[in-house]
């Protein structure tokens, strides 16, 4: 040990000995330190000080660039903490350990915020748990899984609809819609809308028209309409990583039945000035 931690650690004589090594930055010693204390406390039957200590000592594994373990123990404080009868701290750890991972691993961090979800559901703290089903959503989606995207903000809109946040449905409709119509089912992507008519409010909005003028654009493969749809502020402004499935929508066949269909008018209204000028002269030029 250097002169410099043994006068650190003289000074903080008087901290607990994980606080200590902590604040003289021995973070191996620290959560070293946190894991004798949890299991002291485990031992003596008080689980939420167990907990806070695991918990501890996954962050300082974080500080020491280990986050892989640091999220392990954060996992199992938050079981702790449901034992204890404390679910609440356990979904709130589960979300910390969510954006601690989610520069390292997507998928962990999808795991981790649908636990959570499902312990603040599990409590009936729907806006709670909603959020957390939010997170993952654009997580799904950022991984272009698309299909579980499409189910997690299916969870999203029911959740709303409980809590009776129309507004919110709405949008959740536009992230939907969006999803489908990448995974290229039209047909889904327009059930998502007829469904939405039920709710209070959405016939006539600015979401529904939008809505309804995308899935027109994308019908007809006009690429026109759907890119002037998908660039209107109701969809720029929204999460970044729908917005980008916004700006990123093209229409099947690279909106080839639009120039079919405008060649087939031009060719009827050449047909038509053709027998028209044939009757002018049918008689001779005389």
């Amino acid at each position: 040990m250097t002169v410099l931690h043994q006068s650190t650690l003289k000074q903080n004589s008087l901290l607990p000995p994980a606080v200590a090594f902590k604040n003289s930055k021995m973070f191996e010693e620290a959560k070293d330190a946190y894991l004798q204390e949890a299991e002291a406390h485990t031992n003596n039957k008080t689980l939420f000080h167990a907990a806070k200590a695991l918990e501890a000592a996954g962050m300082m594994l974080k500080d020491m660039q280990r986050l892989p373990e640091a999220i392990q123990y954060i996992e199992r404080a938050s079981m702790m903490y449901v034992e204890n009868g404390t679910p609440d701290t356990a979904a709130l750890a589960l979300d910390r350990a969510g954006k601690l991972i989610e520069s390292q691993d997507l998928a962990k961090a999808v795991d981790l915020y649908q636990k959570a979800a499902s312990v603040f559901e599990n409590e009936d703290r729907l806006r709670q748990a909603v959020q957390m089903v939010g997170k993952s959503s654009r997580l799904l989606v950022r991984q272009h899984k698309l299909d579980e995207a499409a189910a997690s903000i299916q969870k999203e809109k029911n959740m709303y609809k409980e809590i009776e946040n129309y507004p919110t449905c709405f949008k959740k409709t536009i992230a939907q819609v969006l999803v489908h119509l990448h995974r290229n089912d039209f047909v889904a992507a327009d059930k998502c809308v007829r469904e939405s008519y039920s709710l209070p409010g959405f016939s006539g909005s600015e979401d529904c028209i939008a809505l309804e003028q995308l899935l027109q654009g994308y019908d007809e493969q006009d690429q026109d309409q759907v890119s002037r749809v998908c660039n209107s502020p109701l969809f720029k402004y929204m999460d970044n990583d729908y917005a980008k499935l916004s700006i990123s929508l093209r229409v099947p066949g690279g909106g080839k039945k639009k120039l079919l269909a405008a060649a087939a008018e031009t060719g009827e209204a050449g047909a038509a000035a053709t027998d028209a000028d044939e009757d002018e002269y049918a008689g001779g030029l005389c």
